[in-house]
């Protein structure tokens, strides 16, 4: 079968989703829905191609997708589904309280950017060449900006300046080490790919490939919010409407995540570079520490889910370093898992927000009482998110874990296992005060308010990942993942 298409229909689809919606305000949302859907369908597809016959090629090199890229592909293109769909009823509802008046949303700007927004994501695991692969990421930040700020508060403006300045920033800096990386591989007459990296690296100067992946943890960890690059995060996180929340942190913060993972194989098979496994460990460790001590004092429900998601980029990037030299599967699953599963926590957060009219925790209580739908939402999707069984987030973090201390790497490991406890045990605490504290006397007056439909189709819908991935995953994406870890471990 011919799978040269399929990565550029994968393309073409949101942009032409993001016309569509650009035509009639009152058509935007569906037509954005039906080209999610359709992003979905041939996302699996291209994933089953890759599963059965390997990495699919396309357009005279500038498409490759293989099992990293495909694993990856698969959440991105699934939170795009379930965000598209959610945001149509969230969106209105987040008006009507804010403005308090017949005032409809914006769908006119907000899903074409939307659309886009998705496009330049699902490049990144698509194109062939680095450089196009910093731009996606690059152009990730100008979209998803004008997100951050739709609703043109004052706040979310500024969340969404400093959003801006510091990934910029850090793009320019990752810029400079893809340009070091062009030249290596250009001197060792390779082409600038992961293969060609990879192939291009044992013959690479040292201080040369070093130097380049320091540019790019500095630069891709500030996208990816690693300490104490991460200072923007929260800020987006908790101004962003939840619909681009999920996409923000379940997949947008994972693709220059997904750069730093894809670079290790290159530096560990260069003889010049010793231990690469304890920058990923101490980046990472620094990065889940600070987290978990940071969800402690959270004030604010979105703040703590956007804290989460910078203790799981730490957890992955500490798990690259202990168990890719020794074929451990959770880092990847914990990347593939961690889409679905903090979207589905931004779903539930969104409508909580919308319940009390804010999102201050000592100020919402009772939620159950109020929503069992989004009080239930929030419990789910807390307990997941914190690495609870049955749920996806337990088996990459226990294979994480077995793998550490099997092998006798005690310390980082014993570290993670400390951090993603105290972890656990700010979010639990936060979450059940939230769904089953006393609700004020004053708020027990107001009547329940209604979730929109499709808000509520997009939650259960998020939700069937996250919960049948923990206990079954069926054979070709088992072998999808194990492909996937293929190509982080260091052969030979």
């Amino acid at each position: 079968m011919n799978t040269e298409w399929l990565p550029a229909l994968i393309l073409l689809v949101p942009l032409c989703g993001a016309l569509l919606a650009l035509a009639n305000r009152r058509t935007a949302p569906y037509f954005s829905v039906l080209a999610a859907f359709l992003t979905l369908i041939l996302a699996v597809s291209a994933a089953w191609q890759v599963e059965a016959h390997g990495p699919v090629h396309g357009s005279d090199g500038l498409f490759y997708l293989d099992a990293l890229g495909a694993l990856y592909l698969l959440p991105v293109s699934f939170v795009y589904f379930t965000s598209s769909l959610y945001a149509i009823g969230y969106l209105w509802a987040r008006q009507q309280e804010q403005a308090n008046d017949a005032a409809e949303p914006r769908y006119r700007q907000y899903f074409p950017l939307m659309n886009v927004f998705a496009l330049v994501i699902l490049a990144v695991p698509l194109v062939a060449n680095l450089a196009l692969m910093w731009i996606a990421i690059e152009l990730t930040t100008v979209f998803s900006a004008f997100l951050v700020a739709y609703e043109d508060r004052a706040e979310a403006l500024e969340a969404a300046w400093k959003y801006v300045a510091l990934t910029s920033m850090g793009a320019m800096i990752a810029l400079l080490g893809v340009l070091m990386l062009y030249y290596g591989t250009h001197a060792a007459g390779q082409a600038p790919t992961w293969d060609g990296l990879l192939k291009a690296a044992p013959h690479m100067s040292a201080p040369l490939l070093l130097l380049a992946f320091v540019l790019w943890l500095v630069g891709f960890g500030a996208k990816t919010g690693l300490v104490p690059m991460h200072t923007w995060l929260p800020d987006a996180h908790s101004q962003a409407p939840a619909s681009v929340c999920a996409v923000l942190s379940g997949v947008e913060t994972s693709a220059a995540l997904y750069m730093l993972l894809r670079l290790y194989p290159a530096l560990a098979v260069n003889p010049g570079i010793h231990d690469p496994a304890a920058w990923y460990m101490s980046a990472g460790l620094i990065t889940v520490g600070s987290a978990a001590f940071m969800l402690i004092q959270v004030h604010d429900f979105k703040r703590m889910f956007a804290y989460s998601t910078i203790e799981h980029m730490g957890i992955i990037l500490t798990a690259c370093g202990i168990g890719a030299a020794i074929h451990e599967q959770g880092t990847v699953y914990q990347l593939f898992a961690h889409g679905f599963t903090k979207s589905f926590c931004f779903f539930a957060a969104g409508l909580a927000g919308i319940i009390f009219g804010t999102q201050e925790i000592a100020k919402v209580r009772g939620l159950i009482s109020r929503s069992p739908a989004a009080g239930w939402a929030l419990i789910l999707g807390t307990l997941a998110i914190a690495g609870t069984p049955p749920f996806a987030l337990f088996l990459s973090e226990f294979e994480i874990l077995d793998t550490g201390y099997s092998s006798g790497q005690y310390l980082p490991t014993g570290l993670l296992t400390a951090f993603i406890v105290i972890a656990f045990i700010a979010l639990a605490y936060q979450a059940t005060r939230i769904a089953f504290g006393t609700p004020d006397p004053v708020q027990k007056e107001i009547s329940p308010v209604k979730i929109p439909r499709s808000s509520q189709a997009a939650m259960v819908i998020a939700f069937i990942p996250v919960l049948v991935f923990g206990f079954y995953l069926p054979p070709p994406l088992t072998h999808l993942v194990h492909e996937a870890a293929q190509l982080l471990e260091v052969q030979g």
